[in-house]
């Protein structure tokens, strides 16, 4: 008995060192990356010990397949549940004629492993940018294009996500390609999902809001039943109307708890559905400018905290679903790390994505120019509390991309593995797209790991002669 206790504390030191992620072990770089790099490697990595591998472009596509892939590849997300979890990786294209493309990362053919699951302009479908796994193992995107009278904004599911043909000469992708009418037109990038599988989403515009849909049917097993009924409700932030709030935060109805229209409040389309964006004014609804995404981490004490860049203010503001208040994460003012001053708003600038690791730390993506200032910054919250105000906290430059006319975007990180993550490189001026893989190396556990590897192993050992 006491030999297996041993084994199990020496295989347990083993685990825990090399279990965290190591993308969060850097130096912090002290400019953008300024002059083009070569399209194999197009990232300048904080880490000389990270590897990056492009392991899909555009070009390869439409040669195969002549027009399944109109480009401009944007948010990006893998299977996160169900059989082969993590195996396939989704995102759209951001063009007039958009559509999804899946990556089968077991295929190690170059060539055959990304295919087209939804044909451009499917359904009418534009700017593609949204792009979230769902609870019940779904595939969610949606369209970054609204105004009052148009036919967009839409939110869609594949329902099929990976088991869909891909596009050939012969045939259209064979995505289940369902709109989503229940949730209100906006302008949509960022999706996601709380603990309680309510859906948070933003539009994107200066003066946008932020939305949250509770469904009727939290726990669906697909989306025909979490999207039959539920309500939306607007963020109204310290009383609302003030733009760019911080303070208490209500989550105000702006349709009924059916989806319908509310009377006197809904602004409802010719299609019945309802216009987000309107409807959010008429109970004004806070505005931000330019909201683009929204991701959750915990902070150190399990609450939900849900991240928001605003691209035109130059900020990431922290709403504590918990509590139900807004805060500024990061601005101008928070400490670069790299320099010991504030970061600036010539140097942080456009913020657009945000990703969380598997330690819950937190990247801010920027909407930038390849080979001139577009850069991914690390906020580092020590103390997880959800502000980098603390002392040593602050943001430090984790990646810059060198292609000219181009922007990352779609940071993820594989939720199979703390030490890969993926990137777009969206519309060069190549046009050739391209998706990287970015590889941490193991780190080398510290001395007092060492020592309590060692004294577990040298435990088995002096057991096992003793039983011999």
């Amino acid at each position: 008995m006491k030999l297996t206790f041993v084994a199990v504390a020496a295989l347990a030191c083993v685990s825990t060192a090399f279990a965290q992620t190591n993308f969060d072990n850097f130096t912090p770089l002290t400019a953008s990356q300024t002059t083009a790099l070569p399209a194999t490697a197009p990232v300048l990595l904080s880490n000389p010990a990270f590897t990056q591998e492009v392991i899909a472009n555009r070009n390869t596509q439409n040669a195969l397949v002549a027009g399944q892939d109109s480009g401009n590849w944007d948010m990006i997300t893998a299977n996160e549940s169900g059989p082969d979890a993590g195996r396939y990786l989704f995102m759209p294209f951001e063009t007039g004629a958009a559509g999804v493309m899946r990556v089968d990362l077991q295929d190690t053919n170059y060539s055959t492993r990304t295919t087209t699951i939804v044909s451009p302009g499917t359904q009418g479908f534009v700017s593609g940018d949204a792009s979230r796994w769902t609870p019940w193992g779904g595939y969610l995107t949606a369209e970054e294009s609204w105004g009052t009278g148009s036919t967009k904004g839409r939110l869609f599911e594949v329902t099929n996500p990976t088991t869909a043909s891909g596009q050939t000469s012969s045939a259209l992708g064979g995505g289940n390609f369902v709109q989503r009418s229940v949730v209100p037109r906006v302008s949509h990038e960022g999706l996601a999902f709380d603990s309680q599988n309510s859906l948070y989403f933003i539009d994107e515009l200066n003066g946008g809001s932020i939305y949250k849909y509770v469904s009727n049917n939290p726990n669906a097993v697909d989306g025909n039943g979490y999207f039959a009924s539920g309500q939306t409700f607007a963020a109204k932030v310290n009383g609302g109307s003030n733009a760019n709030a911080v303070g208490n935060v209500v989550w105000a109805p702006i349709t009924d708890i059916n989806g319908g229209a509310i009377s006197g409040t809904s602004a409802v389309n010719t299609d019945g559905t309802i216009d987000g964006r309107v409807t959010a004014n008429n109970i004004q609804a806070t505005d931000y400018q330019r909201p683009e995404d929204v991701e959750i981490a915990l902070n150190s004490i399990g609450q939900e905290i849900l991240y928001i860049p605003t691209t035109t203010t130059n900020e990431v503001y922290a709403f504590n679903l918990a509590t139900n208040t807004a805060s500024v994460f990061a601005n101008a003012n928070t400490i670069d790390l790299a320099t010991g001053l504030p970061v600036g708003a010539s140097v942080f600038t456009s913020p657009d994505n945000v990703a969380v690791d598997a330690e819950g730390n937190i990247y801010i993506i920027e909407d930038r120019n390849g080979a001139v200032d577009n850069d991914i910054w690390f906020a580092k919250d020590l103390n997880k509390d959800g502000d980098l105000n603390d002392a040593g906290e602050g943001l430090a430059r984790w990646a810059s991309n060198g292609i000219p006319g181009s922007e990352f975007t779609g940071l993820y990180f594989d939720k199979t593995n703390p030490n890969i993550a993926f990137v777009n490189i969206q519309h060069p001026s190549s046009g050739d797209d391209s998706l990287v893989r970015l590889v941490a190396t193991a780190a080398v556990p510290e001395p007092s790991t060492y020592l309590m590897m060692l004294l577990g192993l040298g435990g088995v050992g002096l057991l096992a002669r003793r039983r011999a």
